[in-house]
């Protein structure tokens, strides 16, 4: 299960950038992931909340996945299309060197934190 490593990185990555700028509570964070790492979106959910529950910071935290579809452009004819993991055949020309334009992503995207009000008394 690499999406325990994956999760493990995410966390550290956003609780740093979050406590630099002074948040008191991590609230939601938003990846893209493409599908041909072959992350499962039920593990990285599963993960996040896993290594969120034994932190203060992070306890009751959010995780959107967005999974990214994978997307090849034909080297033979130039087309571009959507697949699955497993045909990335041309559906134009029937070639079989494409490039792989897209599914590869794995990137943080947005996150959400509680910052203390700035009122001066």
């Amino acid at each position: 299960m690499h999406e325990l490593g994956i999760m493990t990185g995410v966390i550290d990555s956003v609780k740093t950038a979050a406590l630099d700028v002074g948040a008191t509570r991590l609230l939601k964070v938003t990846l893209s992931v493409g599908e041909m790492t072959e992350a499962v979106d039920t593990a990285l959910q599963f993960a996040f909340e896993a290594l969120c529950d034994d932190d203060p910071f992070t306890k009751g935290a959010e995780l959107e996945v967005n999974m990214i579809r994978p997307k090849s452009r034909c080297l033979e004819c130039g087309a571009v299309y959507e697949h699955d993991r497993f045909s990335m055949f041309c559906p134009e020309c029937d070639g079989f060197v494409t490039e792989l334009i897209a599914g590869r992503e794995m990137q943080i995207d947005s996150i959400e934190v509680d910052l203390p009000d700035d009122t001066e008394e």
